[in-house]
């Protein structure tokens, strides 16, 4: 009896940590309109936000994601700790205090950052491709694989249908009845 109850509490604690898991689909559902609004503030585009942040956060899976509330796998910020499996760890990752700190922060150190600032001002939204490129060959990260993987995110997700503008989206027919 005790072994049976074991493994039933078991069966239900994984289940219950596997709902708990973001996937892709819901990562984008639940990030896409602050990667839009964050677009049309700065330039950047929704695409480049949400394929990098899916990226560097495991779609918001990591451990640096989990307990540092960071998406983008942003260094710096003195030593961030948290504890994983009961174990202090100390961190290399900036902290924020609200996933959407995270993603305000990105912003700024692509808009801001010497290597970075010009990318809104020289590129277009539907540049995606040389966005990632760009901000590869600053530095951002450090894997020759990098540009290639938040490419194949977007793509695969279409991310890169959220960097229309309203005015670039499909106007409903309007009713020419109304027009003289």
């Amino acid at each position: 009896m005790k072994k049976t109850l074991l493994i039933i509490t078991l069966l239900i604690s994984s289940f219950g940590a596997f709902a708990q898991k973001n996937t892709s689909l819901s990562y984008i559902e639940q990030f896409k309109d602050n990667a839009i609004a964050i677009m049309h503030e700065t330039g950047i585009p929704a695409s480049i936000i949400l394929g990098i942040a899916m990226h560097e956060s495991g779609c918001g899976n990591s451990a640096i994601a989990q307990n540092l509330n960071n998406q983008f796998g942003v260094k710096g910020g003195g030593g961030a700790v948290f504890y994983k499996h009961k174990k202090k760890v100390h961190s290399a990752y900036k902290k924020y205090d609200s996933i959407l700190d995270s993603f305000d922060d990105f912003a700024r150190i692509i808009t801001q950052r010497q290597q970075l600032g010009r990318l809104a001002s020289d590129l277009t939204l539907c540049d995606y491709e040389k966005w990632v490129k760009s901000i590869q060959r600053s530095g951002y990260a450090s894997s020759k694989k990098w540009g290639s993987q938040v490419l194949a995110i977007i793509r695969k997700y279409q991310l890169n249908e959220l960097d229309q503008t309203p005015d670039d989206k499909p106007q409903m027919a309007q009713n020419n009845s109304t027009n003289p």
